[in-house]
């Protein structure tokens, strides 16, 4: 990968129109397939640590450009960045943890976990990391994971969830509605050589976080 991306997105930024797509589509379509082979070449290696990966066709990863504006007052018709999400049973369509790639002008990241589950997903997901709050909390504390994603994203509520007790120490973790963590990029990260394994290595690390909350996400819809 290299700057045009970042360059075509700042531009669509600035002329975010079907007339400004429609002239520069070929534009658009080179850099899509050259990131479809990279999110290809992505999935390839991170089946190495995590073989629900393996088999993904990057195509059912990526997401449209084209936004839908038929529910909102912003009309503008395209998204202005590259997205895809890595995971097992369905890409970006799956309810399941996974890997995720976004890449936009000054706005590039990594990410994962499991977000804006609907609510008995949330509630299952709570009660399980609950019941094994010492093993979630050595994940999410590791030295490593803390130095690539830091803490835990998304909505909170502001009192802990019924059930729970509201003096526990681990409300920071009980009160989120998402969990899922995310590293912020430059868009040097991306443009220089060996990116893709630069982006696997931080995957590897979110591996451990991610396997957790599948195996319940795996009971809930009972799947082995």
């Amino acid at each position: 990968m290299n700057n045009e991306l970042f360059t075509f997105l700042r531009e669509l930024r600035v002329n975010n129109n079907r007339e400004w797509f429609r002239a520069n589509k070929k534009r658009y379509d080179m850099l899509r397939a050259q990131f479809v082979d990279s999110v290809q070449q992505l999935i390839g290696k991170i089946a190495t640590f995590d073989p629900e990966i393996g088999g993904l066709d990057a195509e059912s990863c990526i997401y449209r450009i084209y936004r839908d504006i038929r529910f909102t007052t912003d009309k503008t018709p395209y998204k202005t960045h590259f997205g895809a999400y890595m995971t097992g049973y369905g890409g970006r369509t799956s309810p399941y943890a996974g890997y995720y790639v976004h890449l936009e002008p000054d706005n590039a990241l990594l990410s994962g976990g499991v977000w804006c589950p609907p609510p008995p997903l949330l509630k299952k997901l709570r009660q399980d990391i609950y019941d094994n709050i010492e093993e979630f909390e050595k994940i999410i504390s590791d030295k490593a994971f803390k130095a690539t994603f830091a803490e835990l994203e998304g909505d909170m509520l502001k009192r802990m969830p019924e059930g729970y007790p509201a003096d526990s120490p681990y409300g920071y973790i009980l009160r989120h509605k998402d969990f899922v963590v995310s590293a912020a990029k430059s868009e040097s990260f991306f443009c220089t050589e060996g990116w893709i394994d630069r982006v696997v290595a931080d995957f590897r690390i979110l591996q451990p976080f991610n396997r957790f909350l599948n195996y319940t996400v795996s009971e809930f819809f009972g799947r082995d």
